[in-house]
């Protein structure tokens, strides 16, 4: 696929939430030009910036900031006015961190909610006029292998399947590995796309029922609803059930990992790479979808700007692990942007 220089980036606003900066490894040679991966999702927008190092890369910025760009667009097909300047304002930040950090290759995609909207090439058009950044809309194929290959490494060991999942927004993607693919990455077997994210799985419902007195029976709805999207993918998993894996990216499971391990803030190292027991997951979902907004707003690794997104994650999450009975659920803080960053650089002959 093709990667984007940022031509003539304009200066950005005011930086909102920074990530904190990682070390993924340790370089013993001299910085390099540093590559930069934006993803603009349904619901986030999100910047890393890093240079190559021995084995692996070097995070030097990051940035994310949710703009809800998908808001709306379950009900017009279109991206609403508010939602394209909020999410140009955040890739404003971007802009301005791409030129203050002298990145020399950036590639910058955008997924669902950009593939659905009627105006989607017009709102590309727009953050290309008024940031220099240029958004790249990528098939839900492409939006699965780089998830794939930027958190496959958090994986328990095993020979046997696993699901590599990311709910995102407006979709959620599954991707069926087995080991033994190219360059020590997993090999792909199947992979499906759902219509469903946190965004148009809530819209879907509507935050009134989810919010109501009958808002159990909501969520099950919703964890029906999830399920009949992946019927397909149902039929082209293996029949065997012995050593099987599940590693999931996203926001729902990073939340959903901080409620487990009771944080009283997030800390990516807690979650990055923990394995929590399935049980402990869905008794967690379970508990949340029967709170009300106060309730889930109050846990502090949730609050008020994800209390209302969470309930329709953790209906998603459910339908996932009634179809694939793992013992364990690998946590990932890292997927799309790693898997452009390894791909720029792997591309330029540097060995990760």
């Amino acid at each position: 696929m093709a990667s984007h220089l940022a031509s003539a980036p304009m200066p950005g606003r005011p930086a909102g939430h920074r990530e904190r900066e990682r070390t993924v490894a340790a370089s013993p040679t001299p910085p390099q030009q540093p590559y930069a991966a934006i993803d603009l999702g349904t619901n986030n927008c999100r910047l890393l910036i890093a240079r190559p190092s021995s084995g692996g890369f070097t995070v030097v910025d990051a940035f994310s900031r949710i703009v809800r760009l998908g808001e709306g667009l379950a009900s017009s097909g279109r991206l609403t006015q508010n939602a394209m300047d909020r999410a140009v304002e955040a890739l404003g930040v971007c802009s301005d961190k791409l030129r203050r950090r002298r990145v020399g290759l950036a590639r910058s995609v955008a997924t669902e909610a950009c593939r659905r909207a009627a105006n989607g090439r017009h709102f590309i058009e727009r953050v290309r006029d008024e940031t220099g950044i240029v958004l790249e809309i990528i098939a839900p194929q492409e939006e699965a292998r780089l998830a794939v290959l930027g958190c496959h490494k958090l994986l328990e060991p095993g020979d046997g399947p696993a699901i590599i999942f990311d709910i995102g927004g407006g979709s959620t993607e599954l991707v069926l590995v087995e080991p033994g693919g190219p360059d020590g990455n997993p090999r792909i077997k199947a992979w499906w796309s759902a219509p469903w994210g946190v965004v148009s799985l809530t819209e879907s419902e509507g935050r009134a029922a989810i919010e109501g007195p009958d808002r159990v029976a909501a969520y099950a709805r919703m964890r029906t609803r999830a399920s009949r999207a992946f019927d397909r993918f149902t039929e082209m998993l293996p029949e065997r059930t012995d050593n099987i894996r599940l590693l999931g990216t996203s926001g729902t499971v990073t939340t959903l990992a901080s409620v487990h391990l009771a944080l009283p803030s997030y800390d990516r190292r807690a979650v990055d790479g923990l394995h929590v027991p399935i049980a402990a997951m869905r008794e967690i979902s379970t508990s949340i979808a029967e709170m009300d907004f106060q309730g889930r707003s109050a846990l502090p690794c949730i609050g008020s700007e994800r209390a209302d997104l969470v309930v329709a994650g953790c209906a998603i999450l459910e339908a996932i692990l009634d179809i694939w009975p793992a013992a364990h659920l690998g946590i990932a803080d890292r997927g799309i942007r790693e898997g452009i960053l390894r791909s720029l650089m792997a591309r330029d002959g540097h060995k990760l």
